[in-house]
C-alpha cells in the first residue's frame, strides 16, 4: 500500500558564529575608530545635540505640539551621527592599513560585482607589490612600494599581459601620497573612473586569457609582515567617504 510521504520540516538556517551581527559590527567599527580618533565619542555626541536641536527648532516653528518636533529632532540627530561616524570610521580604517603590504588589495574589496581583483600578482625581493584588477576599464595594474623599483615591475607586468590581451586597455597606478600617485582612500574611486572600454560580455574572455599568464608564473613570494585583513566588514563605512 502506497503511503503518503510526510513533509519534512524545513531545516532552520544556522547562523554563522564567525559573522558578527549588525550591532557587533558597529561596536567593532567604533572600537577601531576610537584607536585613531580618541575624541570620536564627544564628536558624535556634539553632532547629535546640534543636529537634533536644529531639527527640533525647525519643526517647533511649524507644529504647536512638542512630541512631533522632539521625534524629528531625535531622528535628525541620529542620521547626522551615522553620516559623521561613517566618514570618520572610513578614515580610521584606511589609516590602519595604509603603508602595509597588500593595502591596495584590501581597499579594492570595496568594488562591487563586475570586478576581479588579484592581489600580489608580482612581488620583488624588496617587497614591492603589483595588484591586478580586471573590469570595464580593462586591466589595471596597481603598484605599492618604491616608485623607482615599481617602474620596472609594472613595465614587466604590462608586457606580460599585452602578449595575451593586446587589444585590452592596460592602466598603471601607484599607491602613495607623492605627486602623480593615488592615495589609498581614493584608490577605489580612481579605478572606477578609468572608463568603460570593455563590454561585460568580453570580460569572461579576458579573464580566461589572463589565467594563461598566471598558470605559467613561478610561485610568488608573499610579502613579509602583517597583511591587512578583509575590509568587507567596513564596506558601508568606506562608502561614506
Amino acid at each position: 500500500m502506497a503511503t503518503k510521504l510526510e513533509k519534512q520540516p524545513k531545516a532552520k538556517k544556522v547562523k554563522d558564529p564567525s559573522k558578527p551581527g549588525r550591532i557587533a559590527q558597529i561596536r567593532q567599527s567604533y572600537t577601531m575608530t576610537k584607536k585613531s580618533d580618541p575624541k570620536i565619542g564627544l564628536i558624535l555626541l556634539g553632532t547629535f545635540l546640534l543636529a537634533g536641536l536644529a531639527g527640533f527648532a525647525l519643526m517647533l516653528l511649524i507644529f504647536r505640539t512638542l512630541w512631533f518636533p522632539i521625534l524629528i529632532g531625535v531622528l535628525v540627530g541620529l542620521f547626522a551621527v551615522l553620516v559623521v561616524f561613517g566618514r570618520r570610521a572610513a578614515t580610521a580604517a584606511y589609516k590602519q592599513i595604509e603603508g602595509r603590504p597588500g593595502a591596495a588589495a584590501a581597499a579594492l574589496q570595496q568594488l562591487r560585482r563586475g570586478w576581479k581583483t588579484d592581489p600580489a600578482v608580482a612581488v620583488n625581493k624588496q617587497q614591492d607589490i603589483v595588484t591586478r584588477v580586471v573590469g570595464r576599464p580593462g586591466i589595471v595594474l596597481i603598484g605599492e612600494g618604491n616608485p623607482t623599483r615599481l617602474k620596472g615591475l609594472l613595465a614587466s607586468e604590462r608586457r606580460r599581459h599585452e602578449r595575451v590581451a593586446r587589444e585590452v586597455p592596460i592602466h598603471e597606478l601607484v599607491v602613495g601620497r607623492e605627486p602623480g600617485q593615488v592615495p589609498l582612500p581614493k584608490l577605489t574611486k580612481t579605478v572606477q573612473k578609468l572608463g568603460k572600454e570593455v563590454k561585460p560580455a568580453q570580460l569572461t574572455d579576458v579573464l580566461a586569457r589572463i589565467k594563461a599568464i598566471d598558470a605559467h608564473r613561478s610561485a610568488v613570494p608573499m610579502p613579509k609582515g602583517p597583511i591587512p585583513t578583509s575590509m568587507k566588514g567596513q564596506r558601508g563605512n568606506l562608502r561614506g567617504r
